[in-house]
């Protein structure tokens, strides 16, 4: 298969390794099939941890129907899986007739027959549905997040979830499944705890998903032996540093054992690189190498001069190569992907949104200037540095502003009293969200808003700063909202946590709409509107904590076109 692309004229691409690391992409996709799907072809440790990512029995539903039975089957399964909650019309659920898992609200390929296409392990609700129970919630606080290139490295510390409330992967995995996405309440964890190394020690093996992944027993499965040797038990054996006789471990060591392993699996998502470590698969990244320009950052360079260079290099592009389906190219399905209806293009829309993207504000220039006088800045890269576009941080969009406001009027967000360090510390059990320690907290700001219900809202990082319950992340959180000068008290630190959320990758933005935590915009360039509109009450001094770099944004209606352009060339084909 020849790669070519256009520039004035059209020329071979000039090098096989583009080539290369294509072909290595076009895999014939495994067939999506009702319920578990077939273990993935990698080592051991991945194909255990994706069957313990796919476990439904974990679920509290589950437990309360099982009736001690862990091999027991359900005579129905939780409503909540029966169907998949879309921004339109709901879908068959995959895992209908069983309990929640992991994979209910981080789907891939479940839907592509039914022309939704793939997911990056996200699901199609503005906010995902969870169990029902005591509590009468119904859904997530948040829109679920893509974990393709969540656990990706990164130079600074290390946060999981929208809010910072996880340090680890583990740390996450054993408080989802001790926690209310899986139907438990905020003083079940220890139950929950107990329900989970119970299903791991009494597992029969003789389930639909054992028999997906060789029909052993978990306590077979994590001690790596099997009576009966062969190519199967080969898959499945896990390396020694995972191993764990179950029958003799205590609980927390078989918990732990869960969450070594599903994590695993979570590091093996990631988006396709090249053994040089650089990203290979989407338009832009084929575009950065047609043109020679570098694809990540340079030991000792740092990010934030990389993405100058990058910008440097595409500035001063006179010719620059494009990346066209046409002009000779044969490409599968004509030019497109193969989860995506898109053009595999990287063409002068691209490049102009791009350009867009990559451009930066220059220090004191917004105050200086008239918004007429501004354009063509996207300011993007502060947040959504190249070339994993995101920064990992956390930053003020104002998502939660204009939630909370559509609801209760404009400046309604502006307005709500929110506690200071000492006010909260007098009544935690009022402003603090549940925990396994406090499960009659009330989580005031850690709530979906609705017109009925004014003053609850979702504040983001503020429910987890300073938060006693949440002891592990603190220090990293205090260093990381201190910057680089002396160290501030958390008194004054704490108002600057008010509607923080974590910066998402954008990276395959195809697979994982509807947009922003609270899954309010269902395309790209509706986001780009909502940003030109917060730049503007940014500027205005009308947005409550508003992340600095959002004053730095001009963008006009003009940009928006090529702007979704650019952002649509770092999808790629994931299977």
């Amino acid at each position: 298969m020849s790669l070519l692309a256009t520039g004035s004229s059209t020329s071979s691409l000039g090098s096989e390794v583009s080539s290369t690391n294509f072909l290595k992409r076009f895999k014939i996709p495994r067939a999506a099939v009702p319920g578990f799907p077939p273990p993935r072809a990698d080592h051991a440790n991945i194909a255990v941890g994706e069957r313990l990512f796919l476990e439904t029995r974990f679920a509290q539903f589950f437990f309360a129907r099982s009736r001690g039975n862990v091999n027991a089957s359900l005579s129905a399964g939780d409503p909540v899986v029966d169907r998949a909650v879309t921004t339109g019309s709901s879908l068959p659920g995959p895992f209908a007739g069983h309990a929640i898992n992991c994979r209910s609200c981080h789907l891939v390929n479940e839907f592509q027959a039914a022309g939704r296409g793939n997911r990056t392990y996200a699901d199609y609700a503005r906010r995902s549905p969870v169990p029902a129970r005591e509590d009468g919630k119904l859904f997530a606080v948040r829109n679920a997040p893509a974990m393709v290139n969540a656990t990706v490295p990164r130079s600074g510390a290390y946060f999981l979830h929208t809010d910072g409330e996880f340090a680890s992967n583990e740390a996450l995995v054993k408080g989802t499944l001790t926690g209310r996405n899986y139907g438990w309440l905020a003083d079940e964890g220890l139950i929950a705890a107990r329900h989970v190394v119970r299903v791991i020690r009494e597992d029969d093996g003789k389930g639909p998903l054992a028999r997906e992944f060789g029909g052993f027993p978990y306590r077979e499965v994590f001690a790596g032996r099997n009576p009966e040797l062969g190519e199967e038990t080969e898959r499945f054996r896990i390396n020694e540093a995972y191993r764990l006789d179950v029958t003799k471990a205590t609980d927390e060591q078989v918990l732990d054992g869960v969450a070594r392993l599903i994590s695993v699996y979570m590091d093996s998502l990631f988006f396709s690189r090249d053994e040089s470590a650089e990203y290979d698969s989407s338009p832009y990244d084929v575009f950065l190498e047609t043109n020679q320009i570098p694809r990540k950052v340079s030991p000792g360079m740092g990010e934030t001069y990389y993405n100058r260079d990058v910008l440097d290099h595409v500035t001063s592009l006179r010719k620059p190569v494009y990346v066209s389906p046409t002009n000779g190219f044969t490409f599968p399905l004509n030019g497109r992907f193969k989860t995506l209806t898109q053009e595999f293009r990287f063409g002068p829309q691209e490049l102009a949104g791009m350009r867009i993207f990559f451009n930066r504000t220059k220090p004191g220039a917004a105050a200086r200037a008239g918004e007429q006088d501004m354009s063509r800045v996207g300011n993007c890269t502060l947040c959504h540095p190249a070339p994993n576009f995101t920064d990992f941080k956390f930053h003020n969009t104002g998502a939660a502003q204009e939630e909370y406001d559509s609801l209760h009027g404009r400046g309604a967000f502006e307005r709500l009293p929110v506690p200071e360090l000492a006010a909260r510390r007098q009544q935690p059990e009022r402003w603090l969200p549940p925990s396994a320690r406090h499960p009659r907290w009330d989580g005031v700001f850690l709530d979906i808003p609705s017109a009925q219900r004014p003053g609850r809202t979702d504040l983001g990082l503020w429910n987890v700063f300073a938060n006693p319950d949440h002891p592990t992340p603190q220090e990293s959180l205090r260093h990381l909202l201190s910057g680089e000068g002396a160290a501030i008290s958390e008194e004054e630190l704490l108002p600057r946590t008010i509607a923080l959320f974590k910066t998402p990758s954008l990276r395959g933005l195809a697979f994982s709409d509807p947009y922003l935590h609270t899954g309010r915009k269902d395309t790209i360039e509706d986001v780009i509107e909502f940003y030109i509109d917060m730049s503007r009450l940014a500027r205005a001094g009308k947005l409550r904590n508003a992340a600095p770099e959002l004053a730095g944004i001009f963008l006009k209606e003009e940009d928006i076109a090529p702007l979704a352009a650019f952002l649509r060339s770092l999808n790629e084909d994931y299977e």
